[in-house]
């Protein structure tokens, strides 16, 4: 079996790799899904990592736990940027917009496995997060008594799906019209 001439033999470095392979695989499949959509051959984001079919599978046994593991990190993202007081629930919004447009195929994946542990602990973490965002912006006095968190927890996702199903160049307006009409809903 002869290797192809663009990528050299790597040698094995073991166990202490095991970190690297996983960040360059996450790194690789968010690109490899964003080019090609939820149907994208599994290969290839080991391929665009630059590692072997066996890291791929050690790390994400299926694309499910690869889609979790994206959203693993997304989440953490917004936990930080929402822990801060003066987080407002807009900023959160606007990073679910610009984590929703590269991640449209993790969202499609995700969406049909809700009921996956590891999905629905995801899930669970959000909603967390939302409920802190959510007391701390009704104690301000920027939304109305009348928003509690499942209604963040569902504009949020409605967000994300419209975000996916959009044509890219599209994206924009209809992130600028959900919170528009967001904002209006959730007015004190």
């Amino acid at each position: 079996m002869s290797r192809s001439p663009e990528v050299p033999p790597k040698r094995n470095r073991g166990p202490v790799a095991g970190p690297g392979n996983r960040r360059a695989l996450l790194a690789a499949a968010r690109e490899v899904y964003a080019e090609s959509g939820p149907g994208a051959p599994f290969s290839a984001v080991a391929r665009r990592a630059g590692v072997g079919q066996g890291s791929l599978y050690r790390h994400f046994p299926d694309r499910i736990a690869l889609a979790a593991a994206v959203f693993e990190e997304n989440v953490a993202e917004l936990e930080a940027l929402a822990a801060p007081e003066d987080a407002h629930l807009a900023d959160l919004f606007d990073a679910i917009v610009a984590q929703s447009l590269p991640s449209s195929a993790f969202i499609e994946l995700t969406t049909s496995h809700r009921q996956d542990p590891t999905v629905r602990h995801l899930g669970e973490r959000f909603r967390a997060l939302v409920d802190r965002v959510v007391a701390r912006e009704r104690a301000a006095g920027r939304i109305g008594a009348h928003v509690d968190t499942e209604d963040v927890v569902l504009v949020a996702g409605m967000l994300a799906t419209e975000l996916a199903r959009a044509e890219p160049a599209a994206r924009t307006e209809v992130a600028r019209r959900v919170r528009a009409l967001v904002h209006r809903a959730f007015a004190p």
